[in-house]
């Protein structure tokens, strides 16, 4: 079993939960357009997001960890890219919903991201299996955000 380098750990985490924040932080002040909106079926409590979202983003930067952390895996770089362009596409939902208010980009970036989340998992699996269970949550949150992202913009843009 290899050992644990936990200041790499903890950089990985820490800087998967940075890219919520910072995407939370210039996504702020928009509470009054998503409290306009007309929810779809099966809507969760606001209160519920930062919480789902803070523990994805930790077992998303743990899953990262695991990758990064076989050196010699041939497909580790492959992986590591996917993660970023995935974490990117994830930083700018927030801004794209909240902040333009655009509901049709923000359908469309939820659906591209949840692709990008199972392409994740698959190439995760290719290096490290834990790393591509860890992320199964995310998989399904995504999922469940691109059900909600498209059933605003049908619900909202009908008005």
């Amino acid at each position: 079993m290899k050992k644990v380098k936990w200041s790499d750990l903890i950089i990985f985490i820490v800087s998967a939960e940075l890219v919520g924040v910072v995407s939370a932080l210039l996504s702020r002040g928009y509470s009054d357009f998503f409290d306009s909106l007309t929810k779809p079926p099966l809507s969760p409590p606001a209160a519920l997001f930062p919480i789902v979202w803070a523990v994805l983003y930790a077992l998303m930067g743990w899953s990262a960890y695991l990758i990064y952390s076989n050196e010699h895996d041939p497909n580790r770089s492959k992986a590591l890219i996917v993660y970023a362009v995935q974490l990117a596409v994830n930083f700018s939902w927030s801004i794209i919903f909240f902040r333009f208010q655009n509901l049709g980009a923000a359908a469309f970036t939820a659906v591209l991201l949840s692709i990008l989340v199972a392409l994740m998992v698959i190439v995760f699996r290719k290096v490290n299996r834990k790393a591509a269970l860890l992320n199964i949550p995310y998989l399904l949150w995504s999922l469940f955000a691109s059900y909600l992202a498209i059933a605003n913009f049908i619900l909202n843009t009908q008005k």
